[in-house]
């Protein structure tokens, strides 16, 4: 399995950080968790290309996740591509008829198939085995397993339950937005996460959802965590590949 981190900031982009968006990839089979602004044009950085991404998977509906979801299905019309899969959290197809409706235009360009999950419950998009986990964020938002290779956090605060989801990942990628000095509800701090994944077996973690506010505060944030957790830590890197 490769993942291929395409934006690894927030909703303040950073010059070197687009919003969110992480292809999966393995043996043919490709889906892009969440679509945020720039995670198109890092599509065609990355190599992997609009026109061969026809599943994407949603953690929530917040803007910096989705706002270039539209903009995917119209380059993927343009490009003579006939068929998307949007596939999220309890909401998704009230949210897609919703964006339809102001984007009437590209009603109907393409064959759109939208399908719900909901947590607690194993499901297969791209026919990958996944199993979803609800966070702690300020809207219904999903955390992501794909067996043991993959775990991904979407947007949350860090706690023991998710940590458990996780554990046992060969890699977790966790939103860590704001260093400690910063006071935030519904996005973990580096000690508040230390805290939930001490005790975890975890083969590496990577660090994600970063505001600017990180920006000259990464070695900080990884000696906090190492305070509470002994693990595999750094941060992530727009188009950073790894393979698992």
């Amino acid at each position: 399995m490769r993942i291929t981190f395409l934006g690894t900031g927030s909703a303040m982009p950073t010059g070197s950080r687009f919003q969110t968006g992480i292809v999966v990839e393995d043996d043919g089979r490709r889906v892009l968790v969440d679509c945020g602004s720039g995670v198109l044009h890092r599509l065609q950085q990355s190599g992997v290309g609009y026109e061969n991404v026809s599943t994407v998977l949603l953690t929530h509906h917040h803007v910096d996740h989705v706002s270039d979801l539209m903009a995917l299905l119209k380059a993927r019309w343009l490009a003579g591509e006939e068929q998307l899969e949007v596939v999220g959290p309890t909401g998704t197809k009230a949210f897609i008829e919703g964006l339809l409706s102001v984007h009437d235009y590209l009603d109907g360009r393409v064959d759109l198939q939208v399908r719900e999950v909901v947590p607690g419950e194993e499901f297969s998009v791209a026919d990958f085995d996944v199993e979803g986990f609800e966070t702690r964020h300020s809207m219904d938002c999903l955390a992501y397993r794909f067996g043991d290779a993959f775990t991904f956090s979407g947007d949350s605060e860090a706690f023991e339950g998710l940590a458990n989801f996780a554990d046992g990942s060969d890699v977790l990628v966790h939103d860590c937005s704001f260093p400690d000095e910063v006071d935030v509800s519904n996005h973990p701090t580096p000690s508040q996460l230390g805290e939930a994944l001490s005790g975890t077996d975890i083969g590496r973690v990577y660090l994600t959802h970063l505001y600017p506010h990180t920006d000259g505060n990464h070695e900080a944030m990884l000696k906090s965590i190492a305070e509470h957790y002994d693990g595999d830590v750094g941060f992530a890197e727009d188009l950073l590949s790894v393979e698992i």
